[in-house]
Order: C-alpha cells, then sequence, then structure tokens
C-alpha cells in the first residue's frame, strides 16, 4: 500500500513525496481513511508509529474548503507540552506547503499579544497546550463556536501532567456535532471514560498492545551504584555504534548536572528540562537535530512524542518512577523502521520500578553484566565473599569522621567511583565542611 492508495489529494501526496515518504505506517494507513470519512476515532499506538501524520494529513484535506473567521479556529489540536505542540506545527508546515491554510500555536513561553494577532485574523487550524488555550479563551479572545474538528493527542500524558478537567471544560465549549480524534500510547480508565463520554461511535484502532515497547529496540539494563552511574555512562557512549543518544533523569537537578560532567569530560551534550524557558529548549532541540550535539540530556518533558530522527541510543539514567514512561523514553529510538539501543541503569533501590515496568510491558528486560564491575561494585558484587557489599563512597566519609583516618590523597583511576566522578579533591574532609555534614 502507498499513500495514494488512501484518498489524499494530489497536492498532499506531492508534499508526503517531497518529505521523503512513501508508504504509509499502519496507523496511518487505518486512520486516514476513517478520519477523511469524517468518523470519530480512537488512535491507540506506541510511540515512533507515525500517528501525527495521521490526523495531520487528513486534516490538510479536510480544512482545504472553506474560510476561518476571526477568533474563530476551524480546529483545535491539544497537546501536553510546549514541545509536542511546536512539532504538530512543524507537521503542518511540511505537508501544508501546497495548501493555503493558516495556523495559530498557543504555548506558554512566548508573547501572547502575537497568538492574540495570528487569532484575529482567522486560523484554519489552532494548535494549543491547555493551560495557555484556557488563558485565552477566559480573556474572551478565542470562540470555540466555529470549530468543526478536535484533536486530543498524548491522551495518557494529558491524565499524568492533571489536563484532563481542562479538556473535559474545553470539550464542552465545542459544538457537538464536531468530529474528534483522540490518540494515546495506552488507555487508562480515566482516558476510556473521556472517550465515552466526548466522542460518537468512533473506530477504535490499535496498532500494538497497549503499553508495549517496540520490538526493533534492544533492552537492556544494568547493575551499578549510584556513585557509578557516570563512570559507567561514559564509558557506553565511547562504543563505536553510538551516534546519537538521548539521556533521560528524573529530576532537573540531575540534568543540569550530568550535562555539565559530560561535558568536562569531552562530550559534545546539551540539555531539556522544564525549567528551561521555551526559547532555550527549542533552541537546544534544533542543535541535537542539526547534529551540533550528539547527545541531549532530558527530564520527561522530552520523553512523548518528539520525532527526532536517528536517534541510535536511549540511555535510562535514572529507572522511571512511573512505567508508563519508560515506553515514551525508549520509544525516542527505534523510530520509522529503524532499530535502536535502550539501556536502563538500576540500583538496588529501583527493583519495584524495574518490577512494575516489567509487569506493564509484559516483558523481562535482559539484565547484563556491568562492564566496569572490576572498578565499581555492582549492587550485590561481594568480590571478597564475606557477605557484604562495598560500602557506598557516602558511607565511607562517615567512617572517616569517625575513625579519624582519611582517604589517600591521589586518584585512583582504577577506582572510578572514588573519582568524585570528576577528578575532585580526594584527601581529607575539611574542618568546616565535616561541621556541614554533621547537621
Amino acid at each position: 500500500m502507498n499513500f495514494a492508495d488512501l484518498g489524499l489529494s494530489s497536492e498532499l501526496l506531492k508534499a508526503v513525496d517531497d518529505a521523503g515518504y512513501s508508504e504509509p505506517t499502519p496507523i496511518q494507513a487505518q486512520a486516514i481513511p476513517s478520519v477523511l470519512m469524517m468518523r470519530d476515532l480512537i488512535g491507540i499506538a506506541q510511540t515512533g508509529t507515525g500517528k501525527t501524520a495521521s490526523f495531520v494529513l487528513p486534516m490538510i484535506d479536510i480544512l482545504a474548503q472553506g474560510r476561518a473567521r476571526a477568533r474563530m479556529p476551524r480546529s483545535l489540536i491539544l497537546e501536553p507540552t510546549r514541545e509536542l505542540a511546536a512539532q504538530v506545527a512543524e507537521n503542518f508546515e511540511k505537508y501544508g506547503k501546497y495548501h493555503k491554510l493558516s495556523m495559530a500555536l498557543l504555548i506558554g513561553g512566548v508573547s501572547m499579544g502575537d497568538q492574540v494577532k495570528a487569532l484575529e485574523k482567522g486560523v484554519d487550524v489552532l494548535i494549543a497546550t491547555p493551560g495557555r488555550l484556557m488563558d485565552l479563551f477566559e480573556r474572551g479572545n478565542i470562540l470555540l463556536t466555529g470549530c468543526e474538528l478536535l484533536v486530543i493527542d498524548e491522551a495518557d500524558r494529558m491524565l499524568d501532567m492533571g489536563f484532563i478537567p481542562d479538556i473535559e471544560h474545553i470539550c464542552s465549549k465545542l459544538p457537538t456535532t464536531r468530529q474528534t480524534m483522540l490518540f494515546s500510547a495506552t488507555m487508562p480508565p480515566p482516558i476510556k471514560k473521556l472517550a465515552d463520554k466526548f466522542l460518537s461511535n468512533p473506530k477504535n484502532i490499535e496498532v500494538a498492545r497497549p503499553a508495549t515497547a517496540n520490538t526493533a529496540i534492544s533492552q537492556t539494563k544494568i547493575p551499578v551504584t549510584t556513585r557509578g552511574k557516570r563512570a559507567l555512562l561514559r564509558h557506553l557512549l565511547d562504543a563505536d555504534d553510538m551516534r546519537t543518544a538521548i539521556i533521560f533523569c528524573n529530576r532537573k537537578t540531575t540534568v543540569r548536572e550530568l550535562n555539565k560532567s559530560l561535558k568536562r569530560h569531552g562530550f559534545d551534550s546539551g540539555e531539556i528540562h522544564g525549567d528551561m524557558d521555551q526559547s532555550n529548549r527549542l533552541a537546544e532541540l534544533d542543535r541535537f537535530k542539526a547534529d551540533t550535539i550528539n547527545i541531549l540530556v532530558a527530564s520527561d518533558v522530552a520523553a512523548r512524542g518528539l520525532d527526532i530522527k536517528g536517534v541510535s541510543h536511549v540511555f535510562n539514567f535514572d529507572a522511571p518512577w512511573h512505567p508508563d514512561d519508560y515506553v515514551h523514553r525508549i520509544g525516542r529510538t527505534g523510530r520509522a523502521g529503524a532499530t535502536g539501543k535502550a539501556f536502563t541503569f538500576f540500583t538496588e533501590d529501583d527493583s519495584e520500578n524495574i518490577a512494575n515496568i516489567e509487569a506493564l510491558t509484559g516483558q523481562a528486560i535482559e539484565e547484563i553484566a556491568n562492564p566496569l564491575k572490576n572498578a565499581m561494585r555492582a549492587p550485590g558484587d561481594n568480590p571478597k565473599g564475606k557477605g557484604k557489599t562495598e560500602r557506598p563512597a557516602e558511607d565511607k566519609l562517615e567512617k572517616e569522621k569517625k575513625t579519624g583516618k582519611p582517604r589517600k590523597q591521589t586518584l585512583n583511576p582504577e577506582r572510578p567511583e572514588l573519582d568524585g566522578d570528576d577528578g575532585g579533591w580526594n584527601g581529607p574532609v575539611p574542618d568546616f565542611l565535616s561541621v556541614a555534614l554533621e547537621r
């Protein structure tokens, strides 16, 4: 099957061909004809399956006829994050190049005045995050009574972020005789309830079992101590097959600190997290897409929906707290038929998180030996057979305070867990620091 078999216009087919695509993905092949027939639709698909194009392409042809009016968008696409909204806008620009549709992007972190001006001119396509849309709606800058088509994208992420009440409020302001599409990687009960309430006899499309991971991705987990994570990461980043990588951390502070560490060790890395303003986040993504940097350290703000071609590796520097996030994180690689590798670092404290991930995906993650285990004791390692595990470096500091015996004042390249990661001081604990540690 090719795109010409799906009923798309010649102008749209030319734009698809210009983008380098010839065959639709399974969800595109199933969704596009139904959307063109104006049916409501529920699409369950794992990340990286071409879900965005499955609604963008038919929307362009549907909206080709008609005229936009001031402050009354003809269609609305709701996205959970700024990055996802911006990516959908890029797709409309790419595939709508031979159409004359107008578009506005409503996201936080950018000038509200410019967005209001765009709405005043009238838009065919409005792409928005719920917060900014609600803000402008309450100010009277948007009328939703002319919206003929609604897309709720990444619905499970909306649930995680607490947007479901906002989604319900927005849906209540739209015409009842609209076409609605809901896309999600998983279908938890609150999303099923939302679909039952606001969709009319929808066609259900499922191209993979909910919460399954892409089979094109090689998944492994590696035991490691907390102190040994950075050395292990650097070792794996030096692999011959490592081209581009996204490294996921659970905390924004970890993202910042890890990026600084990688740069000090000569890696071309950048970072993206929720504390950055929108312009800097997009600029960092552009640098990564342009290969100016080949490593991106990220919080879960980058886990869902971002379509970045050619990511060869994903590293879970921290095992994700929520099992759904694992599926979305590793889905940044192995996209569009390519293969990828996903490594998850786990400590003794991560056993429950790993178990939840494996229960959700229905498969065990292959465990491989820590390649640096001679230099870093992994959880449970017992080289001396004494029934004790290696004491973390933090515990050794406490022991020094009690015994008054400092560690040697030289760095030992064979023991990176004592290196303080970045060649720091390994001598006696200064008096002022000892006082601080005791507090």
